[in-house]
């Protein structure tokens, strides 16, 4: 045997060698890939704050009260984000508590209750929901869904009227146009995507939870609520967060769905307006000008400031849920 400190074969240390050199290879080029992404988001902030800061110098009004949103006449800029934040954050939260639930409910069913082969059936059926275009979405809700729920739009505001929420709006409910019909419409576009996370985060619940849960007597139903749902909360959360993140920034459904108002709204859900996105879009032909822009990419810093913040909250909630 060799002497020395290192009395190991030659090939074991120069296998560890390589080991060592490519192990530093690959974190670095990790490194590289993390870096990437926080560079990325670093620059789009950067970019959006430059373009819109002379903007911001300009305006005439308050940017976080104001209702107005005029970017062009005698009167100069005179732009703020009150309705556009009250429409988009109103409809989103609206999308979001309606599609968790069946989302849940979804994925609880296919991966504690059907069949193996029901529920590859009906689990490609949802993921194939996702593929559908937004403007098809958009129509669909406008000309098709709008006109089935001014009932039920008209009974909401009839015998809840005193709640906020379905106060009288300041667009009319004939044709649709509301946050209400707006904000269903999102739920469906984000359902299967929260389906499609909390399906597989039920699917990675332990055997040994599950069956601890059956050893006590449990039902099917009581081990869904004493093993899968505690196990998957923090993914639930995570995936209730993609889609408030889709419901934020979607733009062509809402462009078509949502009508003009005439005035602020209050927040109630049978208001019309604008989201941060709709807004946006529907001002492409101005974007010619560096003042008008900067007010349009001013909004689109403000959303994304929203949506980092929501994504950060939601990530603090999820650790948290973890930790605990």
């Amino acid at each position: 045997m060799p002497d020395g400190p290192d009395a190991r074969p030659a090939a074991t240390r120069l296998a560890e060698g390589n080991t060592s050199a490519g192990e530093r290879v690959f974190r670095a080029m990790a490194v590289a890939a993390g870096s990437t992404v926080v560079v990325t988001i670093a620059l789009i902030a950067v970019f959006l704050l430059v373009r819109a800061v002379p903007s911001l110098q300009a305006n005439t009004a308050n940017f976080f009260t104001s209702a107005t949103f005029s970017t062009g006449g005698a009167g100069g800029l005179a732009f703020g984000i009150r309705d556009l934040l009250m429409v988009t954050v109103l409809s989103s939260l609206f999308a979001l508590s309606l599609a968790v639930p069946i989302s849940v409910s979804i994925a609880v069913f296919l991966t504690r209750y059907a069949p193996r082969r029901l529920a590859r059936a009906f689990g490609v059926m949802v993921d194939l929901l996702a593929a559908v275009p937004s403007i098809v979405f958009g129509l669909w809700g406008i000309f098709v869904l709008a006109p089935m729920l001014v009932p039920v739009a008209r009974f909401l505001r009839t015998h809840l009227g005193s709640v906020f929420l379905f106060a009288k709006g300041n667009v009319s409910l004939v044709g649709g146009g509301t946050i209400f019909t707006g904000g269903i419409v999102l739920a469906v576009m984000i359902l299967p995507i929260i389906t499609s996370v909390s399906r597989e985060v039920f699917r990675q619940t332990p055997a040994a939870h599950i069956e601890a849960a059956q050893a006590l007597g449990a039902t099917r139903w009581e081990v869904v609520r004493m093993a899968v749902l505690p196990y998957g909360r923090s993914g639930v959360i995570a995936a209730s967060m993609l889609g408030l993140g889709r419901a934020l920034g979607e733009t062509i459904a809402m462009l078509i769905i949502l009508r003009a108002a005439p005035h602020p709204g209050h927040w109630s859900l049978f208001d019309g307006g604008y989201t941060f996105a709709s807004k946006i879009a529907s001002a492409a032909n101005e974007f010619s000008a560096p003042l008008p822009t900067g007010a349009y990419i001013a909004a689109g810093f403000a959303l994304f400031v929203l949506t980092f913040v929501v994504n950060a909250a939601a990530r603090a909630v999820a650790g948290g849920k973890v930790n605990g």
